[in-house]
């Protein structure tokens, strides 16, 4: 049987032979490796009554206020995450408090310095980020471009590419030359109007108010290019705060624009400005008919857009400081805009109860009632929109 068997061997024998010699030695395929000190856009997050974490869905989870995600993290190397936080929101590694941020602003931390007294699982970290009010924005979690030592300077080469950490402002400049552009055109065209909107002694005047309205309709030309210029103006600064900081919240479920898209957000901002404040002379229609004080709205409303065009001549003035000095100083310049923005409103408010008062006196509970349900309220809800958002 073995003699039998023999020539059938010897061709297998050869073919294997020639197999090993063709395809080689074999090797294994080689996994990719979790790569550490980097934080991705893996967010998950924890159902009640559950221990397992699973993925975050935008939309179905909306209702977490805690999100998490297991970090590998490496002791030889920093790991430096850069994030815009509002206030009080906190941090956590391994269920440790790490951070709490006390007001808001843009923080960058370095995770390695929290992981040398906690020990991994599994080889990693369970970071989390939680807010008792509202669900974190962990779009703005990033990795933050690391910065060389003194010696790594020594060694560079003279010429070397560095990520840019901060905003461009092409967009700010461009809109900035098209406010002045269009204040040109209607100082040109305008002239007589442009000096009775921008004049000091006409607007601090106490005298002959109404009749002074009564030759300005509100939707003449002059009027509503006044009226887009302050609304460039103004959401002209209003990108530039919360650039600096993050976006309201209200306004990115609306309308989601991209982190980088400053063109976007500075337009639609100004048709939401114009809008307003167009869509206002119908609110106080209505208001003044459920109150029975029709006769006071023509007063209220020119005395409204007097003021606020007027005011809204020196924004311009605020995006230029913030153009010059936001590297240097951005907190101090986030505060001066914020500031700007109130005092438009608030004193924009403040001249039109004084001007209602000459007509009737706010005393009375009716007439003041009124002027707090179209004036003081809708002011209360814009600042906490607009300024006291983050």
């Amino acid at each position: 049987m073995l003699r039998a068997s023999q020539p059938y061997l010897f061709p297998i024998v050869l073919l294997l032979a020639w197999l090993g010699a063709t395809l080689g030695p074999v090797q294994a395929q080689v996994l990719p490796l979790d790569q550490k000190n980097t934080i991705t856009g893996n967010w998950m997050v924890q159902r009640d009554g559950e221990t397992q974490l699973v993925p975050y869905v935008a939309g179905v989870h909306d209702n977490y206020n805690a999100l998490h995600q297991w970090l590998p993290v490496s002791q030889a190397q920093p790991f430096n995450i850069a994030f815009a936080a509002p206030q009080n929101l906190c941090l956590f590694l391994n269920n440790r408090l790490i951070f709490k941020a006390d007001f808001a602003a843009n923080y960058t931390l370095n995770l390695t310095d929290y992981t040398r007294n906690l020990e991994p699982v599994q080889g990693k970290y369970l970071l989390t980020v939680w807010h008792p009010a509202q669900q974190p924005n962990v779009r703005s979690f990033r990795n933050a471009p690391r910065t060389p030592d003194a010696a790594q300077r020594l060694n560079q080469r003279p010429f070397s590419i560095q990520v840019r950490d901060y905003v461009n402002q092409n967009a700010f400049i461009i809109f900035m030359l098209l406010i002045g552009l269009l204040y040109g055109v209607l100082r040109v065209n305008y002239p007589a109007d442009f000096q009775q909107m921008f004049s000091f002694n006409r607007f601090f005047s106490s005298t002959q108010r109404e009749e002074l309205y009564a030759t300005k309709p509100v939707s003449s030309v002059s009027n509503m290019l006044f009226l887009l210029a302050f609304s460039l103006s103004l959401a002209l600064l209003i990108t530039a705060i919360h650039t600096n900081l993050q976006h309201v919240k209200l306004f990115n479920r609306l309308f989601p624009v991209s982190e980088a898209d400053i063109t976007t957000k500075v337009i639609f901002y100004t048709i939401m400005v114009f809008s307003v404040v167009l869509l206002k002379y119908i609110f106080l229609k209505v208001m003044s008919f459920i109150f029975g004080l029709e006769q006071v709205v023509e007063l209220q409303y020119m005395e409204f857009m007097r003021s606020l065009l007027f005011l809204g001549l020196f924004l311009p003035l605020v995006m230029l400081l913030y153009l010059g000095l936001n590297a240097v100083l951005p907190d101090a310049i986030v505060l001066v805009s914020s500031l700007a923005v109130s005092f438009v409103l608030v004193i924009t408010i403040l001249r039109v109860f004084a001007a209602v008062n000459k007509k009737a006196s706010v005393l009375n509970l009716h007439l003041f009632s009124y002027l707090c349900a179209t004036e003081v309220i809708p002011l209360a809800i814009i600042l906490k929109l607009i300024v006291f958002n983050y």
